[in-house]
Order: structure tokens, then C-alpha cells, then sequence
């Protein structure tokens, strides 16, 4: 197989910090350079803290300006990207997300020998924090999802049937990976200047936007604190929120408001490297409950390490989960706390049992060694689907 050139575009860059579609990126640029192809991933500086090119993990980290604000940065630097890229002779180009999607046509006409795809990565509008007028945008770049690539990958079966059911297109089904981890627990020094140290404790680790649903998350806390306080394993229980603002600050000092009143609530904002390992690893189990996803690799990382994952019933989560005592119902507080309450009372091997079925549907299904083949034989098809420019979008 001939080594190919291929540019990653639309994710905020890389090494990745937050972010579900940062950590896809990162993964698979790594996955194909080891497997020898050339790769280019076009970061922002606001987000990795470089403003110069550099080579990270052997991928060119190419940066790019842009302009920072809610409405700007993805748009301006998409297209800056793009622009860049069409003059480098990729033989491919891979866009990651509807809306840098939107302009996806640009490859097509400057470049047509590039292999042009797109990843839908979730249905962004959807999304709480984006106003009408990014939502009509969106919306029109689910189309160009769809119809200005090449190839289109949706990373959960359900954004498949979404696209088949709205569009009326077919699109490849590949999810996304996580590399294997080590389940053996690591030094829990980094807890403590959250107070973890000796604590045990739930973790959520997400952006807090309001589609996550921390706020939910919070208020079960606060129920089940309340409920059992004379049940020493509740007594003692702590909640990490590890995540911070992505043009949410309103939202977020609601979320501390909200905690307030509970001491054994701990927000930690972002957190990278061996202390967001620690939080994983130390964890009882991760709470995820998310009212909208794509396919979430929070949950994904968390049962690599064979943790146990609490997460809502929505379509994206149950592809992963189908043990009956890990979900609970959608924007449902009251189910919520008695699934975590349900859960906190099982013995310490049903825990452990429900993590290591974790890690080994992971290792077999979600592994980068699973994936990677299927998306590299995407890069090399070729396809021949027209570029079009006229559909019912909206």
C-alpha cells in the first residue's frame, strides 16, 4: 500500500485537549501515520497554545488563523484551511462536523483530484447554546454533509438512519475508537487538590453545555444525598465535574449556584494528561447524561479502562450499553438517582463485572484496530457521486 497525503480539517486542533471530536482526530491521525501515511491536522492556536507549525506524535499540526468568537471561529478557520489545503495535493481531505462541511465544495472544484470526505459527527443543532440563525446553518450543513463529500461517515447508527430518513442518502457507518487501556489504577496524587484523595466518588466529564446535562446530574446528586443521608456509602460520596466553558458562562455559574448547597459536589474545569487519567481511572464509574451525542468517546475512554458508565436511554448510549442497571431515562431526574442510588448498592464484583464487559466490547468492537482498516478503505475508494449544489436542505 502507497503511503497517502491526507488533511484533517475542522476539529480545533491537535494535541487534544477537550473535546469529543479533538480526541478522534488526535487518535486517528496518530493510527494512520503509524500505519504510514502522511498527515496533516489544521489546529487553531487559541486551542492547543502553539501558533507555530509542529510535528506532534510525527502529524504536521498545521496552524491556521482565525477569528475567536462563538459565531466566527469554526467558519474562519475552516475555510482558511481549506483554502491552504487545495494547494498542497492531498489525496485527501477530511472534514470533521456539519458546519466546516459547508465548505467542502471548495476541494471539490480547486482540488477534484483529492478524495474529499466528511464525518457527521452529531447533529450540532440540536445543540442549546447556538441561536436560530447558527441552527439554520447547521441544518444546511447536515446537507453539505451529505452531498458535497465524496464519502460521508456517520459515527453512530442512529445519525445513519437520521441522514437516510432527512436526505434520503446512504451514508458509511463507522464508529468511533479509543485505543486499549491499562485497567491497573494509577497514583491518585493529582486528586488531591480536588479533595479526592481518600474520596470516593462519580465522575462527569464533558463541555458544560446544557445539552450534557450536568444540571440534571446535579439535582440527582442533591436527591440522593438527601434521600439516603444516613447511609454511610452516600454520606461520604463526592461528584467530580470535570469539564469547563465552551461560550457557556452563564450556564456554568448557574450549574455552581445549583451545586452550592453541596459541599460534595467538585468542579474541577478542564483537565488534561495524568490528572484527567487519574479522574478516569479512580472514578466508581462515569455518569454521562447527555440529551444529545454523536458517539461519545468520554464513554467510550471510560470503558476502555473497565469502568463502570451510567448514562441516559438515548439512542447513541443504548448502541453501547444494553445492561439494564447502566441506564436510566433521558432528562429524568428521579430515574436517574435511583439508578445511581440501584448501582452504589451493588457488590463490589458486580461493579467490577460490569466494567470488564465494558473493556471487552470495547477491544472488539470500538478499538482502533477495528476501525482504522475501515476508514482508510474510504480514503481509497473512488467515488464517483457528483457535486451538488440544489436539494431540498432546509
Amino acid at each position: 500500500m502507497i503511503g497517502m497525503k491526507i488533511a484533517m480539517i475542522g476539529q480545533k486542533g491537535m494535541p487534544a485537549g477537550y473535546g469529543g471530536v479533538e480526541a478522534h482526530v488526535h487518535g486517528l491521525a496518530v493510527h494512520l501515520k503509524q500505519a504510514g501515511h502522511d498527515v496533516t491536522v489544521y489546529s487553531r492556536s487559541w486551542y492547543t497554545g502553539f501558533s507555530e507549525t509542529k510535528t506532534v506524535e510525527g502529524v504536521v499540526c498545521q496552524y491556521i488563523p482565525t477569528i475567536k468568537t462563538k459565531h466566527l471561529d469554526t467558519i474562519t478557520h475552516t475555510l482558511l484551511s481549506t483554502l491552504h489545503a487545495v494547494f498542497q495535493r492531498f489525496d485527501v481531505i477530511h472534514y470533521h462536523g456539519v458546519g466546516p462541511s459547508l465548505v467542502s465544495w471548495i476541494p471539490r472544484l480547486l482540488s477534484p483530484k483529492t478524495n474529499v470526505v466528511t464525518t457527521f459527527h452529531s447533529i450540532d443543532r440540536y445543540h442549546e447554546k447556538w441561536g436560530f440563525l447558527s441552527r439554520l446553518f447547521l441544518r444546511l450543513g447536515e446537507w453539505t454533509a451529505c452531498f458535497f463529500a465524496h464519502e460521508t461517515i456517520t459515527v453512530s447508527q442512529s445519525l445513519g438512519r437520521y441522514c437516510e430518513k432527512e436526505f434520503h442518502k446512504e451514508t458509511i457507518y463507522i464508529p468511533n475508537a479509543v485505543s486499549p487501556q491499562s485497567q491497573s489504577r494509577i497514583n491518585r496524587e493529582p486528586l488531591k487538590k480536588f479533595g479526592l484523595l481518600h474520596e470516593p466518588y462519580l465522575v462527569m466529564i464533558s463541555r458544560l453545555i446544557p445539552h450534557k446535562g450536568a444540571h440534571l446530574l446535579i439535582e440527582a446528586f442533591h436527591n440522593l444525598k438527601m434521600n439516603h443521608a444516613d447511609d454511610p456509602m452516600i454520606k461520604n460520596l463526592k461528584l467530580a465535574i470535570v469539564g469547563g466553558s465552551v461560550y457557556t458562562d452563564e450556564y456554568i455559574r448557574d450549574l455552581h449556584l445549583q451545586a452550592a448547597p453541596c459541599n460534595d459536589i467538585i468542579f474541577t474545569d478542564f483537565q488534561t494528561g495524568e490528572t484527567l487519567d487519574a479522574l478516569y481511572r479512580n472514578a466508581i464509574a462515569l455518569v454521562h447524561p447527555s440529551l444529545n451525542e454523536g458517539l461519545p468517546i468520554t464513554v467510550l475512554k471510560a470503558m476502555a479502562l473497565g469502568k463502570p458508565v451510567l448514562v441516559s436511554n438515548i439512542p447513541e448510549h443504548l448502541e453501547l450499553l444494553h445492561d439494564p442497571r447502566a441506564i436510566f431515562v433521558q432528562n429524568d431526574v428521579r430515574t436517574m438517582e435511583i439508578t445511581l442510588y440501584e448501582f452504589l448498592c451493588l457488590p463490589k464484583e458486580e461493579k467490577e463485572s460490569m466494567g470488564n464487559a465494558n473493556a471487552r466490547l470495547v477491544e472488539t468492537s470500538y478499538s482502533w484496530r477495528m476501525i482504522l482498516p475501515q476508514i482508510i478503505a474510504v480514503y481509497e475508494r473512488q467515488s464517483t457521486r457528483p457535486l451538488a449544489f440544489a436539494a431540498k436542505a432546509i
